[in-house]
């Protein structure tokens, strides 16, 4: 699988944001970091990468995202090295042998749900709950239609029932900002597609979806609320997954999951949402990071701990 977080498109959204983005490859090897801030100072960060090859590979990386480290005075390396020529069962005394540090939280999902589409698209509703299945193939007796587009204006429609959803549940998505943005730089290179179901000649629902070489990424969506009966979201989901089938992409990632044992957690909803379109669970070995400068993450890690003590206390 390519991961999008480490795709040029995503550095070139990235750089469209004002940040500097640093891109560097060498044999079996490459990676997109991004210069962050935090209370150490400037991180660089590699989300889901980088990306290697082989062990051997990765720990050339690795020496070449520290050399970068140094150069622009960052204070650590932040990673998360989902595609790196190791299994994530063995990911933590590899990662510890070379002195990394597991970061205080995980930036990106540890887990994902991915749904191979390298198989007749048959096989693939075969796979989903009968629910989705009839959905998909009868929601047009309802009025309603699927449409796509990468029309920069078009993520308004995104956007209004992404406000509905927050008003709903409480739930806070990214800002208006962010997501225009995404739309003004992705869309109209291709990267980033809005499937929207429509009744009647209005938008019922919508979701945004990213693309890599073989990857499409389920990033963001919403509803509207007077059409929730109508379960549009369900044939939405079917019918990104049908054109990424027909684009020859290879996976629909879902991205974060629950854990199995955790029903309480707070993605268990749209965990089983998720689920319901069968494929399968995959584990990544988390956000970890490598001090450049030990004593200034040496301090960054004691004024952490001393912040949530305080927070322990308070609470």
């Amino acid at each position: 699988m390519e991961y999008f977080l480490q795709t040029p498109q995503w550095g070139q959204f990235q750089r469209s944001l004002g940040r500097t983005v640093h891109e560097e490859s060498g044999p079996g090897w490459h990676f997109l970091a991004i210069e962050e801030k935090n209370p150490a100072g400037k991180v660089l960060y590699a989300p889901y990468g980088p990306v290697a090859e082989s062990l051997q590979a990765f720990d050339a990386a690795l020496a070449a995202l520290s050399a970068l480290a140094r150069k622009c005075g960052a204070a650590f390396v932040r990673i998360e090295p989902v595609s790196a020529g190791f299994e994530t069962a063995e990911a933590d005394s590899l990662l510890r042998s070379r002195g990394l540090r597991p970061a205080p939280t995980s930036q990106q999902p540890e887990l994902s749900w991915i749904v191979d589409l390298d198989q007749d698209f048959k096989d693939v509703l075969a796979a989903m709950k009968p629910v989705n299945r009839n959905l998909y193939r009868n929601i047009h007796k309802k009025d309603v239609t699927f449409r796509s587009s990468q029309d920069p204006q078009d993520i308004r429609i995104l956007l209004n029932f992404l406000h509905m959803t927050a008003r709903r549940s409480g739930f806070k998505p990214q800002s208006d900002e962010y997501l225009t943005q995404v739309a003004r730089s992705l869309m109209p290179a291709g990267a980033a597609t809005l499937f929207i179901a429509e009744r009647h000649g209005g938008p019922i629902a919508a979701a945004l979806v990213y693309d890599s070489a073989d990857t499409r990424t389920y990033a963001h969506a919403a509803l509207d609320d007077a059409h929730r009966k109508l379960s549009a979201g369900i044939p939405l989901v079917v019918t990104l997954m049908a054109d990424a089938k027909e684009r020859g992409l290879k996976f629909v990632d879902l991205w974060g999951v629950a854990p199995e044992d955790q029903p309480d957690h707070k993605w268990a909803g749209f965990t089983a949402f998720k689920k319901s379109f069968g494929g399968r669970g995959i584990a990544y070995p988390g956000t970890w990071d490598l001090p450049v400068n030990r004593l200034r993450y040496g301090a960054y890690q004691v004024a952490r701990k001393a912040r949530e003590k305080l927070r322990t206390l308070r609470s």
